[in-house]
């Protein structure tokens, strides 16, 4: 764990020095053995430079509503894909050790397709989310554009 200001958090996030991290990107932010063996990891995907920018609330609900469904068409052993409290990303929680550059790329194409998504956004219904009047396709495409040219920018290899 990394350590800010000589403080050692419990929560991970909490000691990521978050004035030197560069958005986008996804960082790998724990793995855990759990009490039968099993490899759980937790990704960080960092849409917004922290303290620089933040997503509105309804672009990031439908960010989260067209990812969680369709993240798990890429990747096998999806535990959770939830936004941050902060409102820069989401944390993507997945059994295995899975790398870095794996999770990038699933992303990606998770991402490029919302950047163009044209169709309804899946979980709408007030039988099927809890805030179903709070979305917001535009924003959600706008950041999902973003983050794809970010990444790709950066070099990563998807």
């Amino acid at each position: 764990m990394k350590e800010t200001n000589g403080k050692n958090y419990n929560v991970d996030s909490f000691n990521l020095d978050h004035t030197k991290v560069k958005a986008p990107y996804v960082r790998k932010a724990a793995v855990k053995t759990g009490p039968k063996g099993d490899l759980v990891s937790k990704f960080d995907i960092r849409f917004c430079q922290p303290n620089a920018e933040f997503m509105p609330i309804a672009g990031i609900h439908t960010l989260e509503h067209l990812i969680a469904e369709y993240i798990r068409e890429e990747i096998d052993g999806i535990i959770d894909f939830s936004p941050m409290g902060c409102r820069t990303g989401f944390y993507l929680t997945v059994f295995e050790d899975l790398e870095e550059s794996f999770i990038a790329e699933k992303m990606l194409n998770v991402l490029e397709k919302v950047a163009v998504w044209n169709k309804p956004i899946p979980g709408t219904d007030p039988k099927e989310c809890g805030n179903y009047k709070e979305h917001d396709l535009e924003a959600a495409k706008t950041w999902a554009s973003k983050w794809v040219s970010g990444i790709k920018e950066k070099g990563y290899q998807c």
